[in-house]
Parts: C-alpha cells; sequence; structure tokens
C-alpha cells in the first residue's frame, strides 16, 4: 500500500512539473507572438504625429490566460479525458444498443427547431427586431451550410482540394444579376440556369487539372478563383467592375406575391398585414432553408448510388481507382460540375439577398472560410460541417456584438480587429482537439454488415 501511495505521489508530482513547463513555454510563445499585435499599437497624437501606444496590461492578459490554459490542460483536461475514454471503453459493451432519444432523431428535431426559429425570433423580438436574428443568424449561417455542403461533394466525397469555390458562387450571383437586369426573368426562371452555368464552368474548371493532384491541384484551383474575380473587375462593359450591380429585383412567392411596395400583389396587401421588410427575410429564410436541405438530399442520394461511391474511392486512391476499371476523368468532371452547381445556387440567392453584388464579395477569403467549415466539420460529414458552419459563421456574427469587452479592455479596444485572431486561436485549439473534425467519420457507403463464409481458396482459413 504504501509503495502504491508513492507512485501515485510521484505520478501526480510528475504530472505538475510537466503542466507548469509546458504553460511556461505556451505563456514564451504567446508573448512571441502577441508583443507586437497586441502590446504594442500606432496613434495619432494632437500634434498628429504617429506614435506607439504600449499596452502591455492587455499584452498580460493574452500571455497569462495562454499559460493557465495549457496548464488546466495538461494538468486536468488531459487526465480527465483519459479517465474518461477508459470508462467509456468498459461500457461500451453494455451503451451499444442504448442509443439516446436526441441522437435517433437529431434530424427530426433539428429540422422543427429551424422551421420554428423566425417564428420564435418575432415572438420575443417583434417584426422589426427579428430581423437581424433571422438575417444574420439565420440566413447567413444556412448560406454557408449549403456552401460548404456542395464543396463537400468535391474535397469530402471525392477528395480534390479547391481552393477557387467562391468562383461558382460568383458565377451564379452574377448570373442572375445580369439575366434579371437585362431580361427582366423572374427568380425561380433563373435559379436553375444560374446552377447549370455554375456547373458548367466546374466542367471548364474539370478539365485542366485531371492529371493533377495535391498541391498542384489546389495551385490551379486558386488560380481560377482569382482569373473569375479579376474578370468581374475589368469587364465593365457587362459587370460594370468595381461598381458592382445593383437594383436586383427581388424573389416572389412563385409569381404570385411580390414584396415590392408598389406592386398590386404586395404579400403584406394581400393578407392585410402591417408593411415591414420582415416578411421578405422570414420568406428568404425558407428559401434558403429548402435550398440547403435540397443540397443535403442531393448528396445523400449521390453518395449511395455508383458514382458517390466512384468518388470514395476517388479520394482514397485515385491508382487503385483506375485500376479497378473506373473512370476517373468523368468521375472527376462530375464531382466539380455537381459541387459547382450549388455554389451557383447560393450565388443566386445571395444576389437576390443582398439586392447588389460586387467582386468584393468574392475573394479568395471566402473560399478559405467556406473549405474551413468543411474541414472543421469533418469531411463527408453533413452533420459536423453544419454544426462547423453554425460554430465560425454564428460564432464571428457574435464578436460583431461583444460591445461590453470595452469596458475589460479600455474604450480603444474593438472586437472587429481581434476578431480574426480569436477566430483562428479557435481553429487552432478544435484541430488539436478533434484532428478528423467535429464528426470525423469516413465510413465507406458499401461495406459487409455481417461476417460470411467464403471460398477456402481467398483466404486461409476459410472464413471472411
Amino acid at each position: 500500500m504504501a509503495n502504491m501511495t508513492n507512485k501515485r505521489e510521484s505520478a501526480g508530482g510528475d504530472l505538475t512539473a510537466r503542466a507548469l513547463r509546458e504553460a511556461m513555454f505556451a505563456g514564451l510563445i504567446s508573448l512571441g507572438l502577441f508583443f507586437l499585435f497586441v502590446g504594442l499599437k500606432t496613434d495619432q497624437n494632437i500634434l498628429n504625429e504617429l506614435v506607439l501606444v504600449q499596452r502591455w496590461g492587455l499584452l498580460a492578459i493574452f500571455v497569462i490566460v495562454a499559460a493557465v490554459g495549457r496548464f488546466l490542460m495538461v494538468a486536468y483536461v488531459q487526465p480527465w479525458s483519459a479517465s474518461r475514454k477508459a470508462a467509456k471503453a468498459e461500457a461500451v459493451g453494455i451503451a451499444e444498443d442504448r442509443e439516446s432519444f436526441f441522437k435517433r432523431n437529431f434530424t427530426v428535431i433539428a429540422l422543427i427547431g429551424l422551421v420554428l426559429y423566425p417564428v420564435l425570433a418575432v415572438v420575443l423580438f417583434g417584426a422589426q427586431g427579428s430581423l437581424k436574428w433571422v438575417d444574420n443568424f439565420g440566413i447567413q449561417i444556412l448560406i454557408y451550410v449549403m456552401l460548404a455542403w456542395g464543396l463537400n461533394i468535391v474535397v469530402g466525397l471525392a477528395g480534390l482540394l479547391d481552393l477557387g469555390y467562391v468562383a461558382f458562387y460568383a458565377v451564379g450571383a452574377y448570373s442572375y444579376a445580369l439575366l434579371s437586369s437585362y431580361l427582366g426573368l423572374s427568380f425561380w426562371v433563373l435559379l436553375p440556369i444560374a446552377g447549370l452555368l455554375a456547373a458548367v464552368w466546374g466542367t471548364v474548371l474539370g478539365f485542366p487539372v485531371l492529371r493533377l493532384r495535391g498541391d498542384y491541384l489546389a495551385i490551379v484551383t486558386l488560380a481560377f478563383g482569382e482569373i473569375i474575380r479579376l474578370v468581374l473587375i475589368n469587364w465593365t462593359e457587362v459587370t460594370k467592375g468595381t461598381f458592382g450591380v445593383s437594383g436586383i429585383a427581388k424573389a416572389s412567392i412563385f409569381g404570385i406575391w411580390s414584396f415590392d411596395v408598389s406592386a398590386p400583389n404586395n404579400f403584406a396587401k394581400a393578407f392585410g398585414l402591417p408593411m415591414s421588410s420582415a416578411y421578405y427575410k422570414i420568406f428568404l429564410f425558407y428559401l434558403i432553408l429548402a435550398l440547403a436541405g435540397l443540397t443535403a438530399y442531393v448528396t445523400i442520394r449521390l453518395r449511395r448510388m455508383p458514382i458517390g461511391r466512384a468518388w470514395e474511392a476517388l479520394r482514397e486512391d485515385e491508382i487503385a481507382c483506375r485500376s479497378l476499371g473506373i473512370n476517373t476523368v468523368t468521375t472527376k468532371l462530375t464531382a466539380f460540375a455537381t459541387g459547382a452547381m450549388f455554389g451557383g445556387f447560393a450565388g443566386s440567392f445571395f444576389a437576390v439577398r443582398q439586392g447588389f453584388v460586387s467582386p468584393e464579395s468574392f475573394v479568395f477569403l471566402e473560399s478559405a472560410v467556406i473549405l474551413a467549415i468543411v474541414v472543421l466539420g469533418g469531411m463527408g460529414s453533413l452533420t459536423g460541417i453544419a454544426i462547423a458552419a453554425v460554430v465560425m459563421i454564428g460564432g464571428t456574427e457574435i464578436l460583431r456584438e461583444l460591445d461590453f469587452l470595452k469596458a475589460v479592455f479600455g474604450p480603444d479596444f474593438t472586437p472587429e480587429l481581434y476578431r480574426m485572431l480569436i477566430f483562428g486561436l479557435a481553429m487552432v485549439v478544435v484541430m488539436v482537439w478533434k484532428p478528423r473534425g467535429f464528426v470525423g467519420s469516413r465510413e465507406p457507403t458499401a461495406f459487409l454488415k455481417e461476417r460470411k463464409n467464403v471460398s477456402g481458396s481467398f483466404t486461409k482459413e476459410g472464413h471472411g
């Protein structure tokens, strides 16, 4: 007993020493990282001269938080996680058949919550007060969910690293904006046209990259995204360059009711409701919810079909895929075209929602954010990607509202300046904690569900 007690005490002492050592290293690293970004700030004095403002207190807070966080992680969180995994492994035989109600009915519960979300926002905040919640925390998140699900077909299922996905987003947005402005076509006519045009451009991108893989593929797709953006800037006769396209027509409810105030078939007038812009935002929320649901349904159906299994085979090993007789040319082209089509759908909806499009909305950072959502959520997992979109996009929107931090860090503190810094730190933490994403599963679509006897000529013992 005395020996066991001594061993535990020595193990605890070693763990504390290691935690202190790593906390010191974390503090030194954070000091080096934040010294110039946080500790020093350029400002102008009363003589309009550029001076350096020292903020050692704020720097000390960042260093202390990093050191304390690392100490707690090593000393408490990691041992607790290890013991929890051990206990979970012991109870896995009992808990295998006991799925919780929430897990079994997650899709239904999430869908009901999304359908009721605008209604609850109106009840809690009123028609005008709900605009921010429905638009910024509803429509904005669902747009990125749809974009990430579209990119998931290319990256998550087919394994093709695409850094220029925002190009298809731009093609869909400008297709709707220009065709509605010049031809006067409605949203319901232009929505499939925008998707088809984006799919055509996805096929155009696919042909030059058929023989490329890995980093080379990423560089070419990045260049394609930049080419599209530069064309939008310089083709001023059609796209109006950096001025963008404004006055884009709003979507209607299947052409029956319009949301234009001067229209005779205005939605509010038809039902005798007071005039408010909240009706249009709620309609857009349900519209993007339907489009995201269509994206998820098509992805699930395609994944179970032969083309989906070909995508997964291409992702795992292209050489083995080719040796099995799968046509990798058509497999890659269909992946690019399908993913681009959903990007075009999202782009046309973006143009309807904004009423204005310009090249500044389709920079490389958008592609990076969408790809980060796919990676953090877990490549191939629709649920994980949706959770990552809520965390990333909803988190950045919440950071815009953190004005109370000025009382902690001083009146000069602006959350916008540190939004991307906090965002990057959060991504690093998530990738250390869950390196394969929130729902990191890459199980194949087709697999044997039970053991079967096979011929003895295939295996030594005669059992599969």
